[in-house]
């Protein structure tokens, strides 16, 4: 007693700390007398009919307490405080001391444990212990909050303390063998109710309720297994969405751009050409966007699900990341495949307007010229003819022949012409070639028609002797210098169509030589026409009668004359024509230089921000919220350069509304710069990404930047290529530099197989940096297990092996018990009962060592 004795110069509210200091802390004193104190409690004890055989449990329910107070008051002769201080250290030690909540102190714990037990009950806020109890409404809140069924809680009302007192008093007494050590009246009537008998109080309440605090923690592990596992799945399904929609996306696009439906028309090919570039400027650019964020987001969940320690998530059959790159690169493919099909199908529409165009020239010329001549070469006046008439009939027989000759050219043109439409697949090619087939008919009949008038005449030839040489030498010169004109006509009016102003120049050569020939050609006509003059001034001179007009040729004087008249007038028209085209072809010319000046710098800028963005992923300048930083500026950067490439694909349109198909300017297509901006966008997005789960890892496994650093400078020290990866005798190299004993016997080759399998499990041959770092700091990673929430569904079971449905919903909240039940197998064990739950294949499925 000698050490009791030493306080009695202490007040009894002497702090508790003071008290532990003094004697609760002394485990020498504790040692040495636990039997001592144990003797001497029950020797006093004796007198109340009572014995205690361990300290701590015999002190809890304060009744053995107080009968020790009543014997205590006896030894120390009355002296309150001295009395006091005794019982308050004893309550302190075997009542109060254990209770322990999130490392803090007794007095501390145990208000932090009423404060979170009476959080969700209105008008009570507890925040000492004192004047927060007055109104009955805390004590009431506990006991409700782990036995509801013994207080109506909704029927009690804050302004009549007393009842409310006298309810939880009752209640904890009969209901909870909670011994009444407080008076109701006593705390109502006291401005502030005495602190440590409150404490003493409470904290019969907790040791009551500390089977349920049990729960309520393996309650709440289970509801943080469970909350991340529900976030994961939300974002597996939200990637199947994604991926879904994608895929949908493509597979609905793919066979409009594999369609190769030929169109009869240029503007029905213009349109879809219109169509197609719509596609790439409004429709795909949001779908590059889903494509590179539904990577980001299967990459983030990756990480997350090797942060918690769970499978690697597996996408539906047909929806991973390569099936979704495989399809976008089918895609890619019919694009460019459409696209080059619309220009080829562009060019096969102009080229076959052109021919039919021409066709139907040469068509209604020989048609024209041929109108008559099948009754021409019927008719048989040679039969009635004098001696002059058939010997001009024959000659104007062999002026025909040479015209005829003259014209197979112009036929053999047409069916030429009329096969490569065919070639071409025309739409009107039946047409086409009904019409040539019937000038080929004709052309064979005239063939045939001239040969059987040939032969008519020479028959007649040896009646006849007199011929006429000057109206026969006039239709011999007259019929090619004819033809010479119409071909002339012809070529003047011929359609052209050039992309070049090499083309162009050429034709305009062409057209200068033309017209070169001019002179030549009129001194032609003038001899023609003078033989038909002196023809009419033999006529005139020795009245020679003649039957008609020259015998030998329908060739008139006027028609010469009209011909060349025309031909004269067409040759202006001529120039005019080539001079607007090539005036057309220069400001092309302009369009491509504008065009492969812009390509040939933003080409070049986009291969240096690629480069410049794999040297800083590699790179350690700074932290990794430096890089991401940097990085994230370079994106800013890249972003504000799209006005340029928009800029771009305007000068790209109007190449193409201009029919330009080639530029010897710059090597770079839009499509070569389409293809490295969106790569540019993807590869930027991808390392900010790796950066940002870098600095997950980071800080979910604890690794400090000194760390990564140092990890950072081997792998990159090993990566001898740049190529932001390790081969395999490369990271073993990296290994041994960090210090791991990965030695050169069996043993070391499996142990570094074993770590093999774990950074390149998909056996590629390679190591990511990401790989990397995951490995690295793996090992002291601090997880949840199957095992810990199998644990804590044991204790909320109350050690059973299964689980009820009523339990899952009284300890865990509605939303996760619900998802619980849904997804538990029942057990069936040979302890099993109806409704019994299995919770240990559910954990195991948690963390992907069973199916769920």
């Amino acid at each position: 007693m000698d050490h009791y004795d030493s306080q009695q110069t202490n007040d009894y509210m002497q702090p508790e700390e003071d008290w532990d200091r003094d004697l609760l802390l002394d485990p020498a004193w504790e040692k040495q007398q636990r039997k001592t104190f144990t003797a001497w409690c029950n020797s006093h004890l004796r007198k109340a009919g009572t014995q205690i055989e361990n300290i701590e449990e015999d002190f809890r329910d304060g009744l053995k307490l107080m009968l020790l107070l009543e014997v205590i008051s006896e030894i120390v002769d009355g002296n309150v405080k001295m009395t006091l201080g005794m019982i308050w250290t004893i309550i302190l030690r075997f009542a109060i001391q254990d209770i322990s909540v999130e490392e803090t102190s007794a007095k501390e714990g145990l208000l932090l444990w009423c404060q979170r037990k009476t959080a969700p009950y209105k008008n009570v806020n507890i925040q000492n212990f004192h004047i927060s109890w007055k109104d009955g409404l805390g004590f009431c809140a506990l006991i409700h909050r782990h036995r509801p069924e013994l207080i109506d809680y909704g029927k009690l009302r804050k302004d009549d303390p007393l009842t409310n007192l006298n309810t939880a008093f009752d209640v904890a007494e009969k209901y909870l063998d909670i011994p009444k050590m407080l008076d109701a009246e006593d705390i109502v009537g006291t401005a502030r109710p005495d602190e440590k008998a409150i404490m003493t109080y409470v904290s019969s309440f907790y040791h009551a309720f500390s089977g349920a605090q049990k729960a309520e923690t393996a309650a709440n592990r289970i509801c943080k297994v469970l909350a991340v596992n529900q976030e994961n799945e939300q974002l597996m399904e939200d990637y199947e969405k994604l991926a879904s929609d994608l895929l949908e996306w493509i597979r609905r696009t793919i066979p409009w751009l594999e369609n190769r439906a030929p169109e009869n028309t240029m503007h029905a090919m213009q349109q879809k050409l219109e169509d197609f570039r719509d596609y790439r400027r409004l429709h795909k650019p949001p779908k590059v966007q889903e494509k590179c964020q539904l990577e980001i987001n299967f990459n983030t969940l990756q990480t997350k699900l090797r942060l918690s320690n769970r499978p690697a998530f597996m996408p539906s059959e047909g929806r991973m990341v390569s099936d979704i790159n495989n399809a976008w690169g089918c895609l890619e493919q019919a694009e460019k495949g459409y696209e080059e099909w619309l220009l080829n199908e562009i060019r096969r529409l102009e080229r076959l307007d052109h021919l039919a165009e021409k066709f139907r020239q040469k068509a209604s010329i020989h048609e024209a010229w041929t109108d008559g001549k099948e009754a021409m070469l019927r008719q048989k006046d040679y039969e009635t003819a004098t001696l002059s008439e058939i010997k001009a009939l024959l000659k104007k027989h062999e002026a025909f022949e040479s015209d005829l000759a003259a014209h197979q050219d112009r036929v053999e043109q047409i069916a030429a012409i009329a096969q490569e439409l065919n070639e071409l697949d025309y739409y009107d090619s039946p047409s086409v070639n009904a019409r040539c087939q019937k000038i080929c008919d004709q052309w064979d009949n005239l063939g045939a028609l001239t040969q059987k008038r040939r032969e008519a005449l020479e028959r007649t030839e040896k009646l006849l002797e007199t011929i006429d040489q000057l109206y026969l030498e006039y239709a011999k010169r007259a019929a090619p210098f004819n033809n010479w004109m119409e071909g002339a006509m012809e070529d003047l009016q011929d359609t052209f169509i050039v992309h070049t102003i090499e083309e162009i120049q050429g034709l305009t050569t062409a057209h200068e030589q033309f017209k070169a020939t001019l002179p030549d050609a009129d001194k032609e006509r003038l001899a023609i026409l003078g033989i038909h003059n002196e023809v009419s001034k033999i006529v005139q001179t020795y009245h020679v009668n003649m039957a008609g007009t020259n015998p030998y040729t329908t060739i008139t004087p006027q028609e010469i004359n009209g011909k060349w008249d025309h031909v004269r007038q067409l040759v202006p028209r001529r120039d005019q024509a080539l001079t607007e085209e090539h005036a057309r072809q220069q400001h092309n010319e302009r369009l491509r230089k504008q065009f492969g000046a812009q390509a040939n710098v933003i080409g070049p800028w986009i291969q240096t921000k690629m480069e410049e963005i794999g040297r800083i992923s590699i790179e350690m300048h700074g932290t990794l919220e430096d890089q991401l930083n940097h990085l994230r500026q370079y994106e800013k950067s890249i972003v504000n350069y799209k006005p340029k490439i928009d800029q771009l694909e305007g000068d790209h349109q109007l190449i193409q509304e201009a029919l330009i198909f080639d530029n010897k300017h710059t090597n770079y297509t839009m499509e070569h710069i389409r293809v490295g901006w969106e790569q540019l966008l993807t590869t930027i997005a991808r390392t900010i990404n790796e950066v940002e789960n870098q600095i997950l890892t980071r800080d979910a496994k604890g690794i400090s930047q000194e760390q990564m650093n140092e990890f950072r400078a081997s792998f990159n020290h090993f990566d001898r290529d740049h190529s932001g990866t390790l081969g395999p005798e490369e990271f073993k190299a990296c290994l041994i530099s960090l210090g791991y004993d990965i030695g050169n016997d069996p043993q070391g080759e499996a142990e570094f197989a074993r770590i093999m399998s774990i950074v390149d499990p998909n056996r590629l041959g390679v190591v990511t940096f990401q790989a990397f770092i995951d490995f690295m700091s793996r090992e002291t990673a601090d997880t949840d297990t199957a095992d810990q929430v199998m644990a804590s569904f044991k204790i909320l079971a109350g050690d059973k092996n299964y689980i009820t449905v009523d339990e899952l919903r009284r300890e865990l909240p509605p939303d996760q018990a619900e998802y619980c039940i849904a997804r538990m197998a029942p057990y069936t064990g040979p302890d099993a009962v109806p409704g019994a739950l299995d919770y240990m294949s559910f954990s195991t499925a948690l963390y992907g060592e069973s199916d769920l």
